[in-house]
């Protein structure tokens, strides 16, 4: 019942403003042109929220319920990490934030699900300029751990930070450090608890230190490939 109230009430703020924004083109909006492009842009943007919630809800339904089959192959890490920051460039970019990747010389392999673990760098990377300062900075690191299976990925920002009492609930769905923040920028609450399932789903861990007012750094591990 909770979850449903959750996915209800996440549902209703996107809804009533296309309704908003469709009441507004019938009263007359559709009469000038530049009402008309502006409320259905809102509108789009509302349907693309919408979209990404219910796509969201599907896979973290899927995570819960044991039934994503995961398919575990040899990939470059590098690669996956470069995409990642190529998906998130453009809203940084409007935020005046920098993301940098400290690539090391030489190719990494690492061995799971690639599409899995690019969602998760893009779900972490995503939230770091979501949160971020305007003109801050993200910072993508692999630690390689010499005697160790595992590589350690970091993502670091020097954003607004998390308060010490939020931290033991951030990977919970719909949890929010900041509502007003995240329904403005359209987040749909499930992006953490995603990145955590994922992660437990390949048998690899991740953990998060913040100080807030100054940024928060979250680390996870990937399986190295032979």
């Amino acid at each position: 019942r909770e979850f449903i109230g959750d996915v209800a009430h996440e549902l209703k703020t996107p809804i009533f403003n296309i309704q908003g924004y469709i009441y507004t083109l019938i009263d007359g909006g559709l009469y000038d042109e530049k009402i008309n492009k502006k409320y259905l842009r809102k509108a789009q943007k509302n349907i693309n929220r919408m979209i990404r919630m219910v796509e969201d809800l599907d896979l973290i339904t899927q995570l819960e319920s044991g039934q994503l089959t995961v398919i575990k192959k040899r990939f470059s890490l590098h690669q996956i990490i470069e995409e990642a920051i190529e998906e998130v460039e453009l809203r940084a970019m409007e935020k005046d934030i920098a993301i940098q990747y400290n690539r090391p010389k030489e190719e990494l392999w690492a061995h799971a699900e690639k599409e899995h673990i690019l969602r998760v760098l893009i779900n972490l990377i995503s939230n770091s300029v979501k949160y971020g300062k305007k003109m801050g900075r993200t910072e993508i690191s692999v630690n390689q751990q010499a005697n160790s299976d595992k590589y350690l990925i970091k993502v670091k920002d020097n954003g607004i930070g998390i308060k010490k009492e939020d931290l033991p609930h951030i990977f919970a769905r719909f949890y929010r450090v900041d509502k007003s923040r995240s329904r403005n920028e359209g987040g749909s609450g499930l992006g953490l608890s995603i990145v955590k399932h994922i992660l437990e789903v390949h048998g690899e861990t991740i953990s998060v230190e913040s100080t807030f007012g100054e940024g928060t750094s979250f680390q996870f591990s990937v399986l190295k490939s032979n």
